[in-house]
């Protein structure tokens, strides 16, 4: 077993107001924290895991090529491997996350990512 103290993890701010925390990770699951400040958006995306994105707090809208959606308090989504999507905080309050990737992916995504 592998504990992750929240106070101990690793983490950044891919963009201001935008926090990224480690929780856990490995080669074939990883879990991450997030907060997002009101109007923040991440840009439109794509990666080659599979992702659940759970929102705890807040509301988010999730876009993807095909489709909108706003989630609230305790509502997921589920976006397919390489599905371009973003997401962006449409309340005013900030939003309190959980993302679980499928298999894991590193936690350095938005250090490393161009374009």
């Amino acid at each position: 077993m592998k504990v992750v103290r929240f106070k101990d993890a690793d983490s950044y701010e891919p963009e201001k107001g935008w926090c990224r925390v480690s929780l856990a990770g490995g080669d074939s699951v990883s879990v991450e924290y997030y907060e997002k400040a009101p109007g923040q958006a991440s840009p439109m995306h794509k990666h080659e895991n599979k992702q659940v994105l759970l929102v705890i707090k807040g509301k988010m809208k999730i876009c993807t090529e095909h489709e909108e959606v706003v989630l609230g308090e305790m509502d997921s989504a589920f976006v397919d491997e390489n599905e371009p999507h973003s997401g962006v905080n449409i309340g005013e309050e900030k939003v309190v996350g959980i993302d679980i990737f499928i298999p894991g992916r590193s936690f350095d995504f938005w250090r490393t990512r161009s374009g």
